[in-house]
């Protein structure tokens, strides 16, 4: 602005806070639908439990009843005997190194089937019957073969969130143009180049297609998991909860895991959009 005028100047910052009031309007609309819903929903809960024969607690009693727990989520006394932010931590931990192993695992996966046909009509098939099996009924296998909690839910993160990473990638690949193949076989791109330059470009909004199920997926399964594993972790806090009929500190423990999964899915479609918005501009 070292070269503006005092008029010059003037108009530029009304022009910048004209902006900044249509982004904060913009925002404000945004958010307004969601807000209202959660106030009816809130609304009707308080309604429906508030009479004296109500199975569940109303949102007034589940804050009173839970407000230590609300107000101080980082204390420690020893074993599982922890603040809600280390169960979910130590859930997040799990499901960090699961989501990880199934995303590189699943991407390899998915190319090699989307790539061969052979693999394709091979793998294929054993695919679509492990990817039906609830996530569940692979903890006692797991059991048996880690011997150990960690690596047993991990392992139960992993083989639940990796089939729509293989599933989604390989659809990617196979649907690259055949003109892309061509021109890479006119130019003589190395395998790397045509990885980095054709496939990774053409299969990233497949990929995060796919990396966004598995992390739903993880979220789920780490849940259901802790539940039997034990340990200090979200799933076990609410089994927990349930044999000491706790029931506000299980709606409040069930509140956190959803906004919890919510900010992992926003996450991995943050992640998307900055990367295939890179991919775009280059």
């Amino acid at each position: 602005m070292a070269g503006l005028g005092p008029s010059g100047i003037g108009i530029a910052l009304a022009a910048g806070g004209r902006a900044m009031l249509v982004r904060l309007r913009d925002a404000v609309l945004a958010a307004l639908p969601p807000l209202v819903a959660l106030l009816l929903l809130v609304g009707l809960w308080q309604i429906a439990c508030s009479g004296s024969g109500a199975m569940l607690p109303p949102p007034s009693k589940v804050v009173s009843d839970t407000w230590e727990l609300i107000a101080n989520p980082f204390f420690d006394h020893g074993g599982t005997d922890k603040g809600l932010f280390w169960h979910l931590t130590a859930s997040l931990k799990r499901v960090a190194v699961g989501f990880s192993l199934a995303a590189v695992a699943g991407v390899l996966l998915g190319v090699l089937i989307g790539q061969s046909s052979l693999a394709y009509r091979g793998l294929d098939p054993i695919f679509q019957v492990l990817r039906t099996v609830p996530p569940l009924a692979w903890l006692p296998i797991s059991l048996a073969a880690f011997r150990h909690a960690d690596p047993s839910a991990i392992f139960v993160i992993f083989i639940t969130s990796v089939w729509p990473i293989i599933l989604n990638t390989a659809v990617g690949i196979r649907q690259i143009p055949e003109d892309y193949r061509n021109v890479a076989r006119v130019i003589r791109l190395t395998g790397p180049e045509y990885f980095f330059k054709i496939m990774l470009p053409a299969t990233v909004p497949y990929m995060f297609t796919g990396l966004r199920i598995g992390i739903g997926l993880s979220w789920l399964a780490i849940v259901a998991a802790e539940m039997l594993i034990g340990g200090v972790g979200i799933g076990f806090f609410i089994w927990d909860a349930w044999n000491s009929s706790l029931m506000s500190e299980i709606i409040l423990a069930l509140v956190y895991v959803g906004i919890v999964g919510f900010l992992l899915d926003r996450l991995i479609g943050l992640l998307a959009a900055r990367v295939t918005g890179r991919k775009a501009r280059s």
